[in-house]
């Protein structure tokens, strides 16, 4: 295949900063298929629309997902990417890859793809990007027999689990985030492998209200680490950051001198629910005011820590742009307890009731998140058997109708209709 002129993207090989283009040119010197993507990609750019044509449905026997179809819409002008699908590889939890297994696929990738990967996908796949239709069963029994390791999600289904480091490397996590990706993965292969779904639904698992997968912005359904009771406090520590004994931002400044440590203006100030305040040389917290933004902990982690009661809250209906715009997920349950001793059967009973109902009203390409907005959530927590609180109201209200159910008026609406009547009857 031969090389093709691209002054477009060479320009992004311009400047300090590590370049895909030049990445793409190396590859081509060994998978020379990698040239007819910098030349339709050029020709993409000069055109100002995309020559990848949808497909169809392609991917391996028995699944429904895992592979997404790339076709080239002038594949006689690029031979090279006439087929160019990508594969999703289910990572392991936390990412834990070994040196071995990292090696098995990049060989596998270099046998029957183009050799580029995509280190990771936002769900937390390892994309494979470009192989032909004919390598798709080859490289899928050789992922699945030799690497024992499986494709991930793609379509109208579970989309592969994701998760934070948890208790692994992390000591803000309130449960093991590891174990319970790990377990729902396997327990939701079906879920995963055959769309069935109105359209896609992501689990993230984040062991800390830091939330470092971002599930609380990325995914249908957030497992985000939290506590019940109150926020350790070794007041000793506090003593020791106030007398600047421990150096702020574990000493790395940077290169910039951020003076002595003040608790009033960087901790105390900056509590979003002003729940903090100095008494005398101590620290005090209004715990029921907290709402585990995690700030304090973060710029004083060596006094102060989560409360000993872990668990998790969990939110849903987060999502991207596509249909609606983006939404962050909603609070729905404040509080849930995870353990692996009862295989996490109250947060599958949770997922499986979200399931039952969009299944049946949501419509076809809608985010649990849209159906959410579309019938309102006190429907929603109907549906989930949630009573409202405080925290679900997102504005006051904006119409003076309110309508009631039959069983929450006494004696029904027969007889306050016939009441009303006489009274406006005499």
């Amino acid at each position: 295949m031969a090389k093709h002129d691209t002054p477009l993207l060479d320009e992004l090989e311009k400047g300090p900063w590590p370049s895909f283009v030049t990445d793409m040119k190396r590859q081509a010197e060994t998978k020379p298929e990698c040239w007819d993507i910098l030349g339709q990609l050029e020709l993409s750019y000069e055109d100002k629309i995309t020559h990848w044509k949808h497909g169809g449905i392609v991917g391996v026997f028995g699944y429904g997902g895992g592979i997404v179809g790339r076709y080239s819409d002038v594949p006689d002008r690029f031979p090279g990417v006439e087929h160019f699908h990508t594969v999703r590889v289910n990572q392991p939890s936390g990412l834990y890859y070994s040196t071995e297994n990292l090696r098995g696929l990049m060989d596998l990738w270099e046998k029957y793809g183009s050799g580029m990967t995509n280190m990771h996908g936002s769900t937390g796949d390892m994309v494979l990007l470009g192989t032909r239709t004919e390598n798709l069963e080859p490289l899928f029994w050789d992922l699945t027999h030799d690497l024992k390791q499986d494709l991930g999600g793609s379509g109208s289904n579970l989309r592969t689990p994701s998760c934070c480091l948890g208790e692994s490397r992390c000591q803000w996590a309130c449960y093991d985030t590891q174990e319970i990706c790990h377990q729902l993965t396997v327990h939701y292969q079906d879920e995963i492998h055959r769309p069935a779904f109105p359209y896609k639904f992501k689990f993230k698992f984040s062991g800390c209200p830091n939330d470092c997968v971002a599930a609380i912005a990325r995914s249908d359904f957030a497992v985000i680490g939290t506590w019940k009771d109150e926020i350790q406090i070794d007041q000793a520590m506090v003593k020791e950051y106030m007398a600047g004994n421990i150096p702020s931002n574990a000493g790395a400044h940077s290169g910039r001198d951020w003076g002595p440590f003040d608790i009033q203006k960087e901790v105390i100030d900056l509590c979003p629910t002003e729940c903090m305040w100095m008494e005398g040389d101590e620290l005090k917290i209004d715990n029921a005011e907290c709402t585990r933004c995690m700030h304090c902990i973060n710029v004083m982690p060596r006094a102060l820590a989560p409360g000993k009661e872990r668990g998790a809250t969990i939110c849903i209906g987060a999502k991207a742009p596509i249909l609606d715009g983006a939404q962050f997920a909603t609070m729905i349950i404040p509080f849930i307890e995870i353990s692996a001793e009862n295989e996490f059967e109250n947060v599958i009973d949770v997922i499986e009731k979200i399931w039952d109902w969009w299944m049946e009203v949501g419509k076809n390409r809608e985010r649990v998140g849209e159906t959410m907005q579309r019938v309102g959530l006190p429907t929603f927590l109907s549906v989930m058997e949630v009573d409202p609180m405080p925290q679900h109201v997102k504005e006051p209200r904006s119409n003076p109708y309110v309508f009631w159910k039959e069983e929450e008026v006494p004696g029904g609406w027969e007889r306050d209709i016939v009441e009303f009547r006489k009274r406006h009857a005499a």
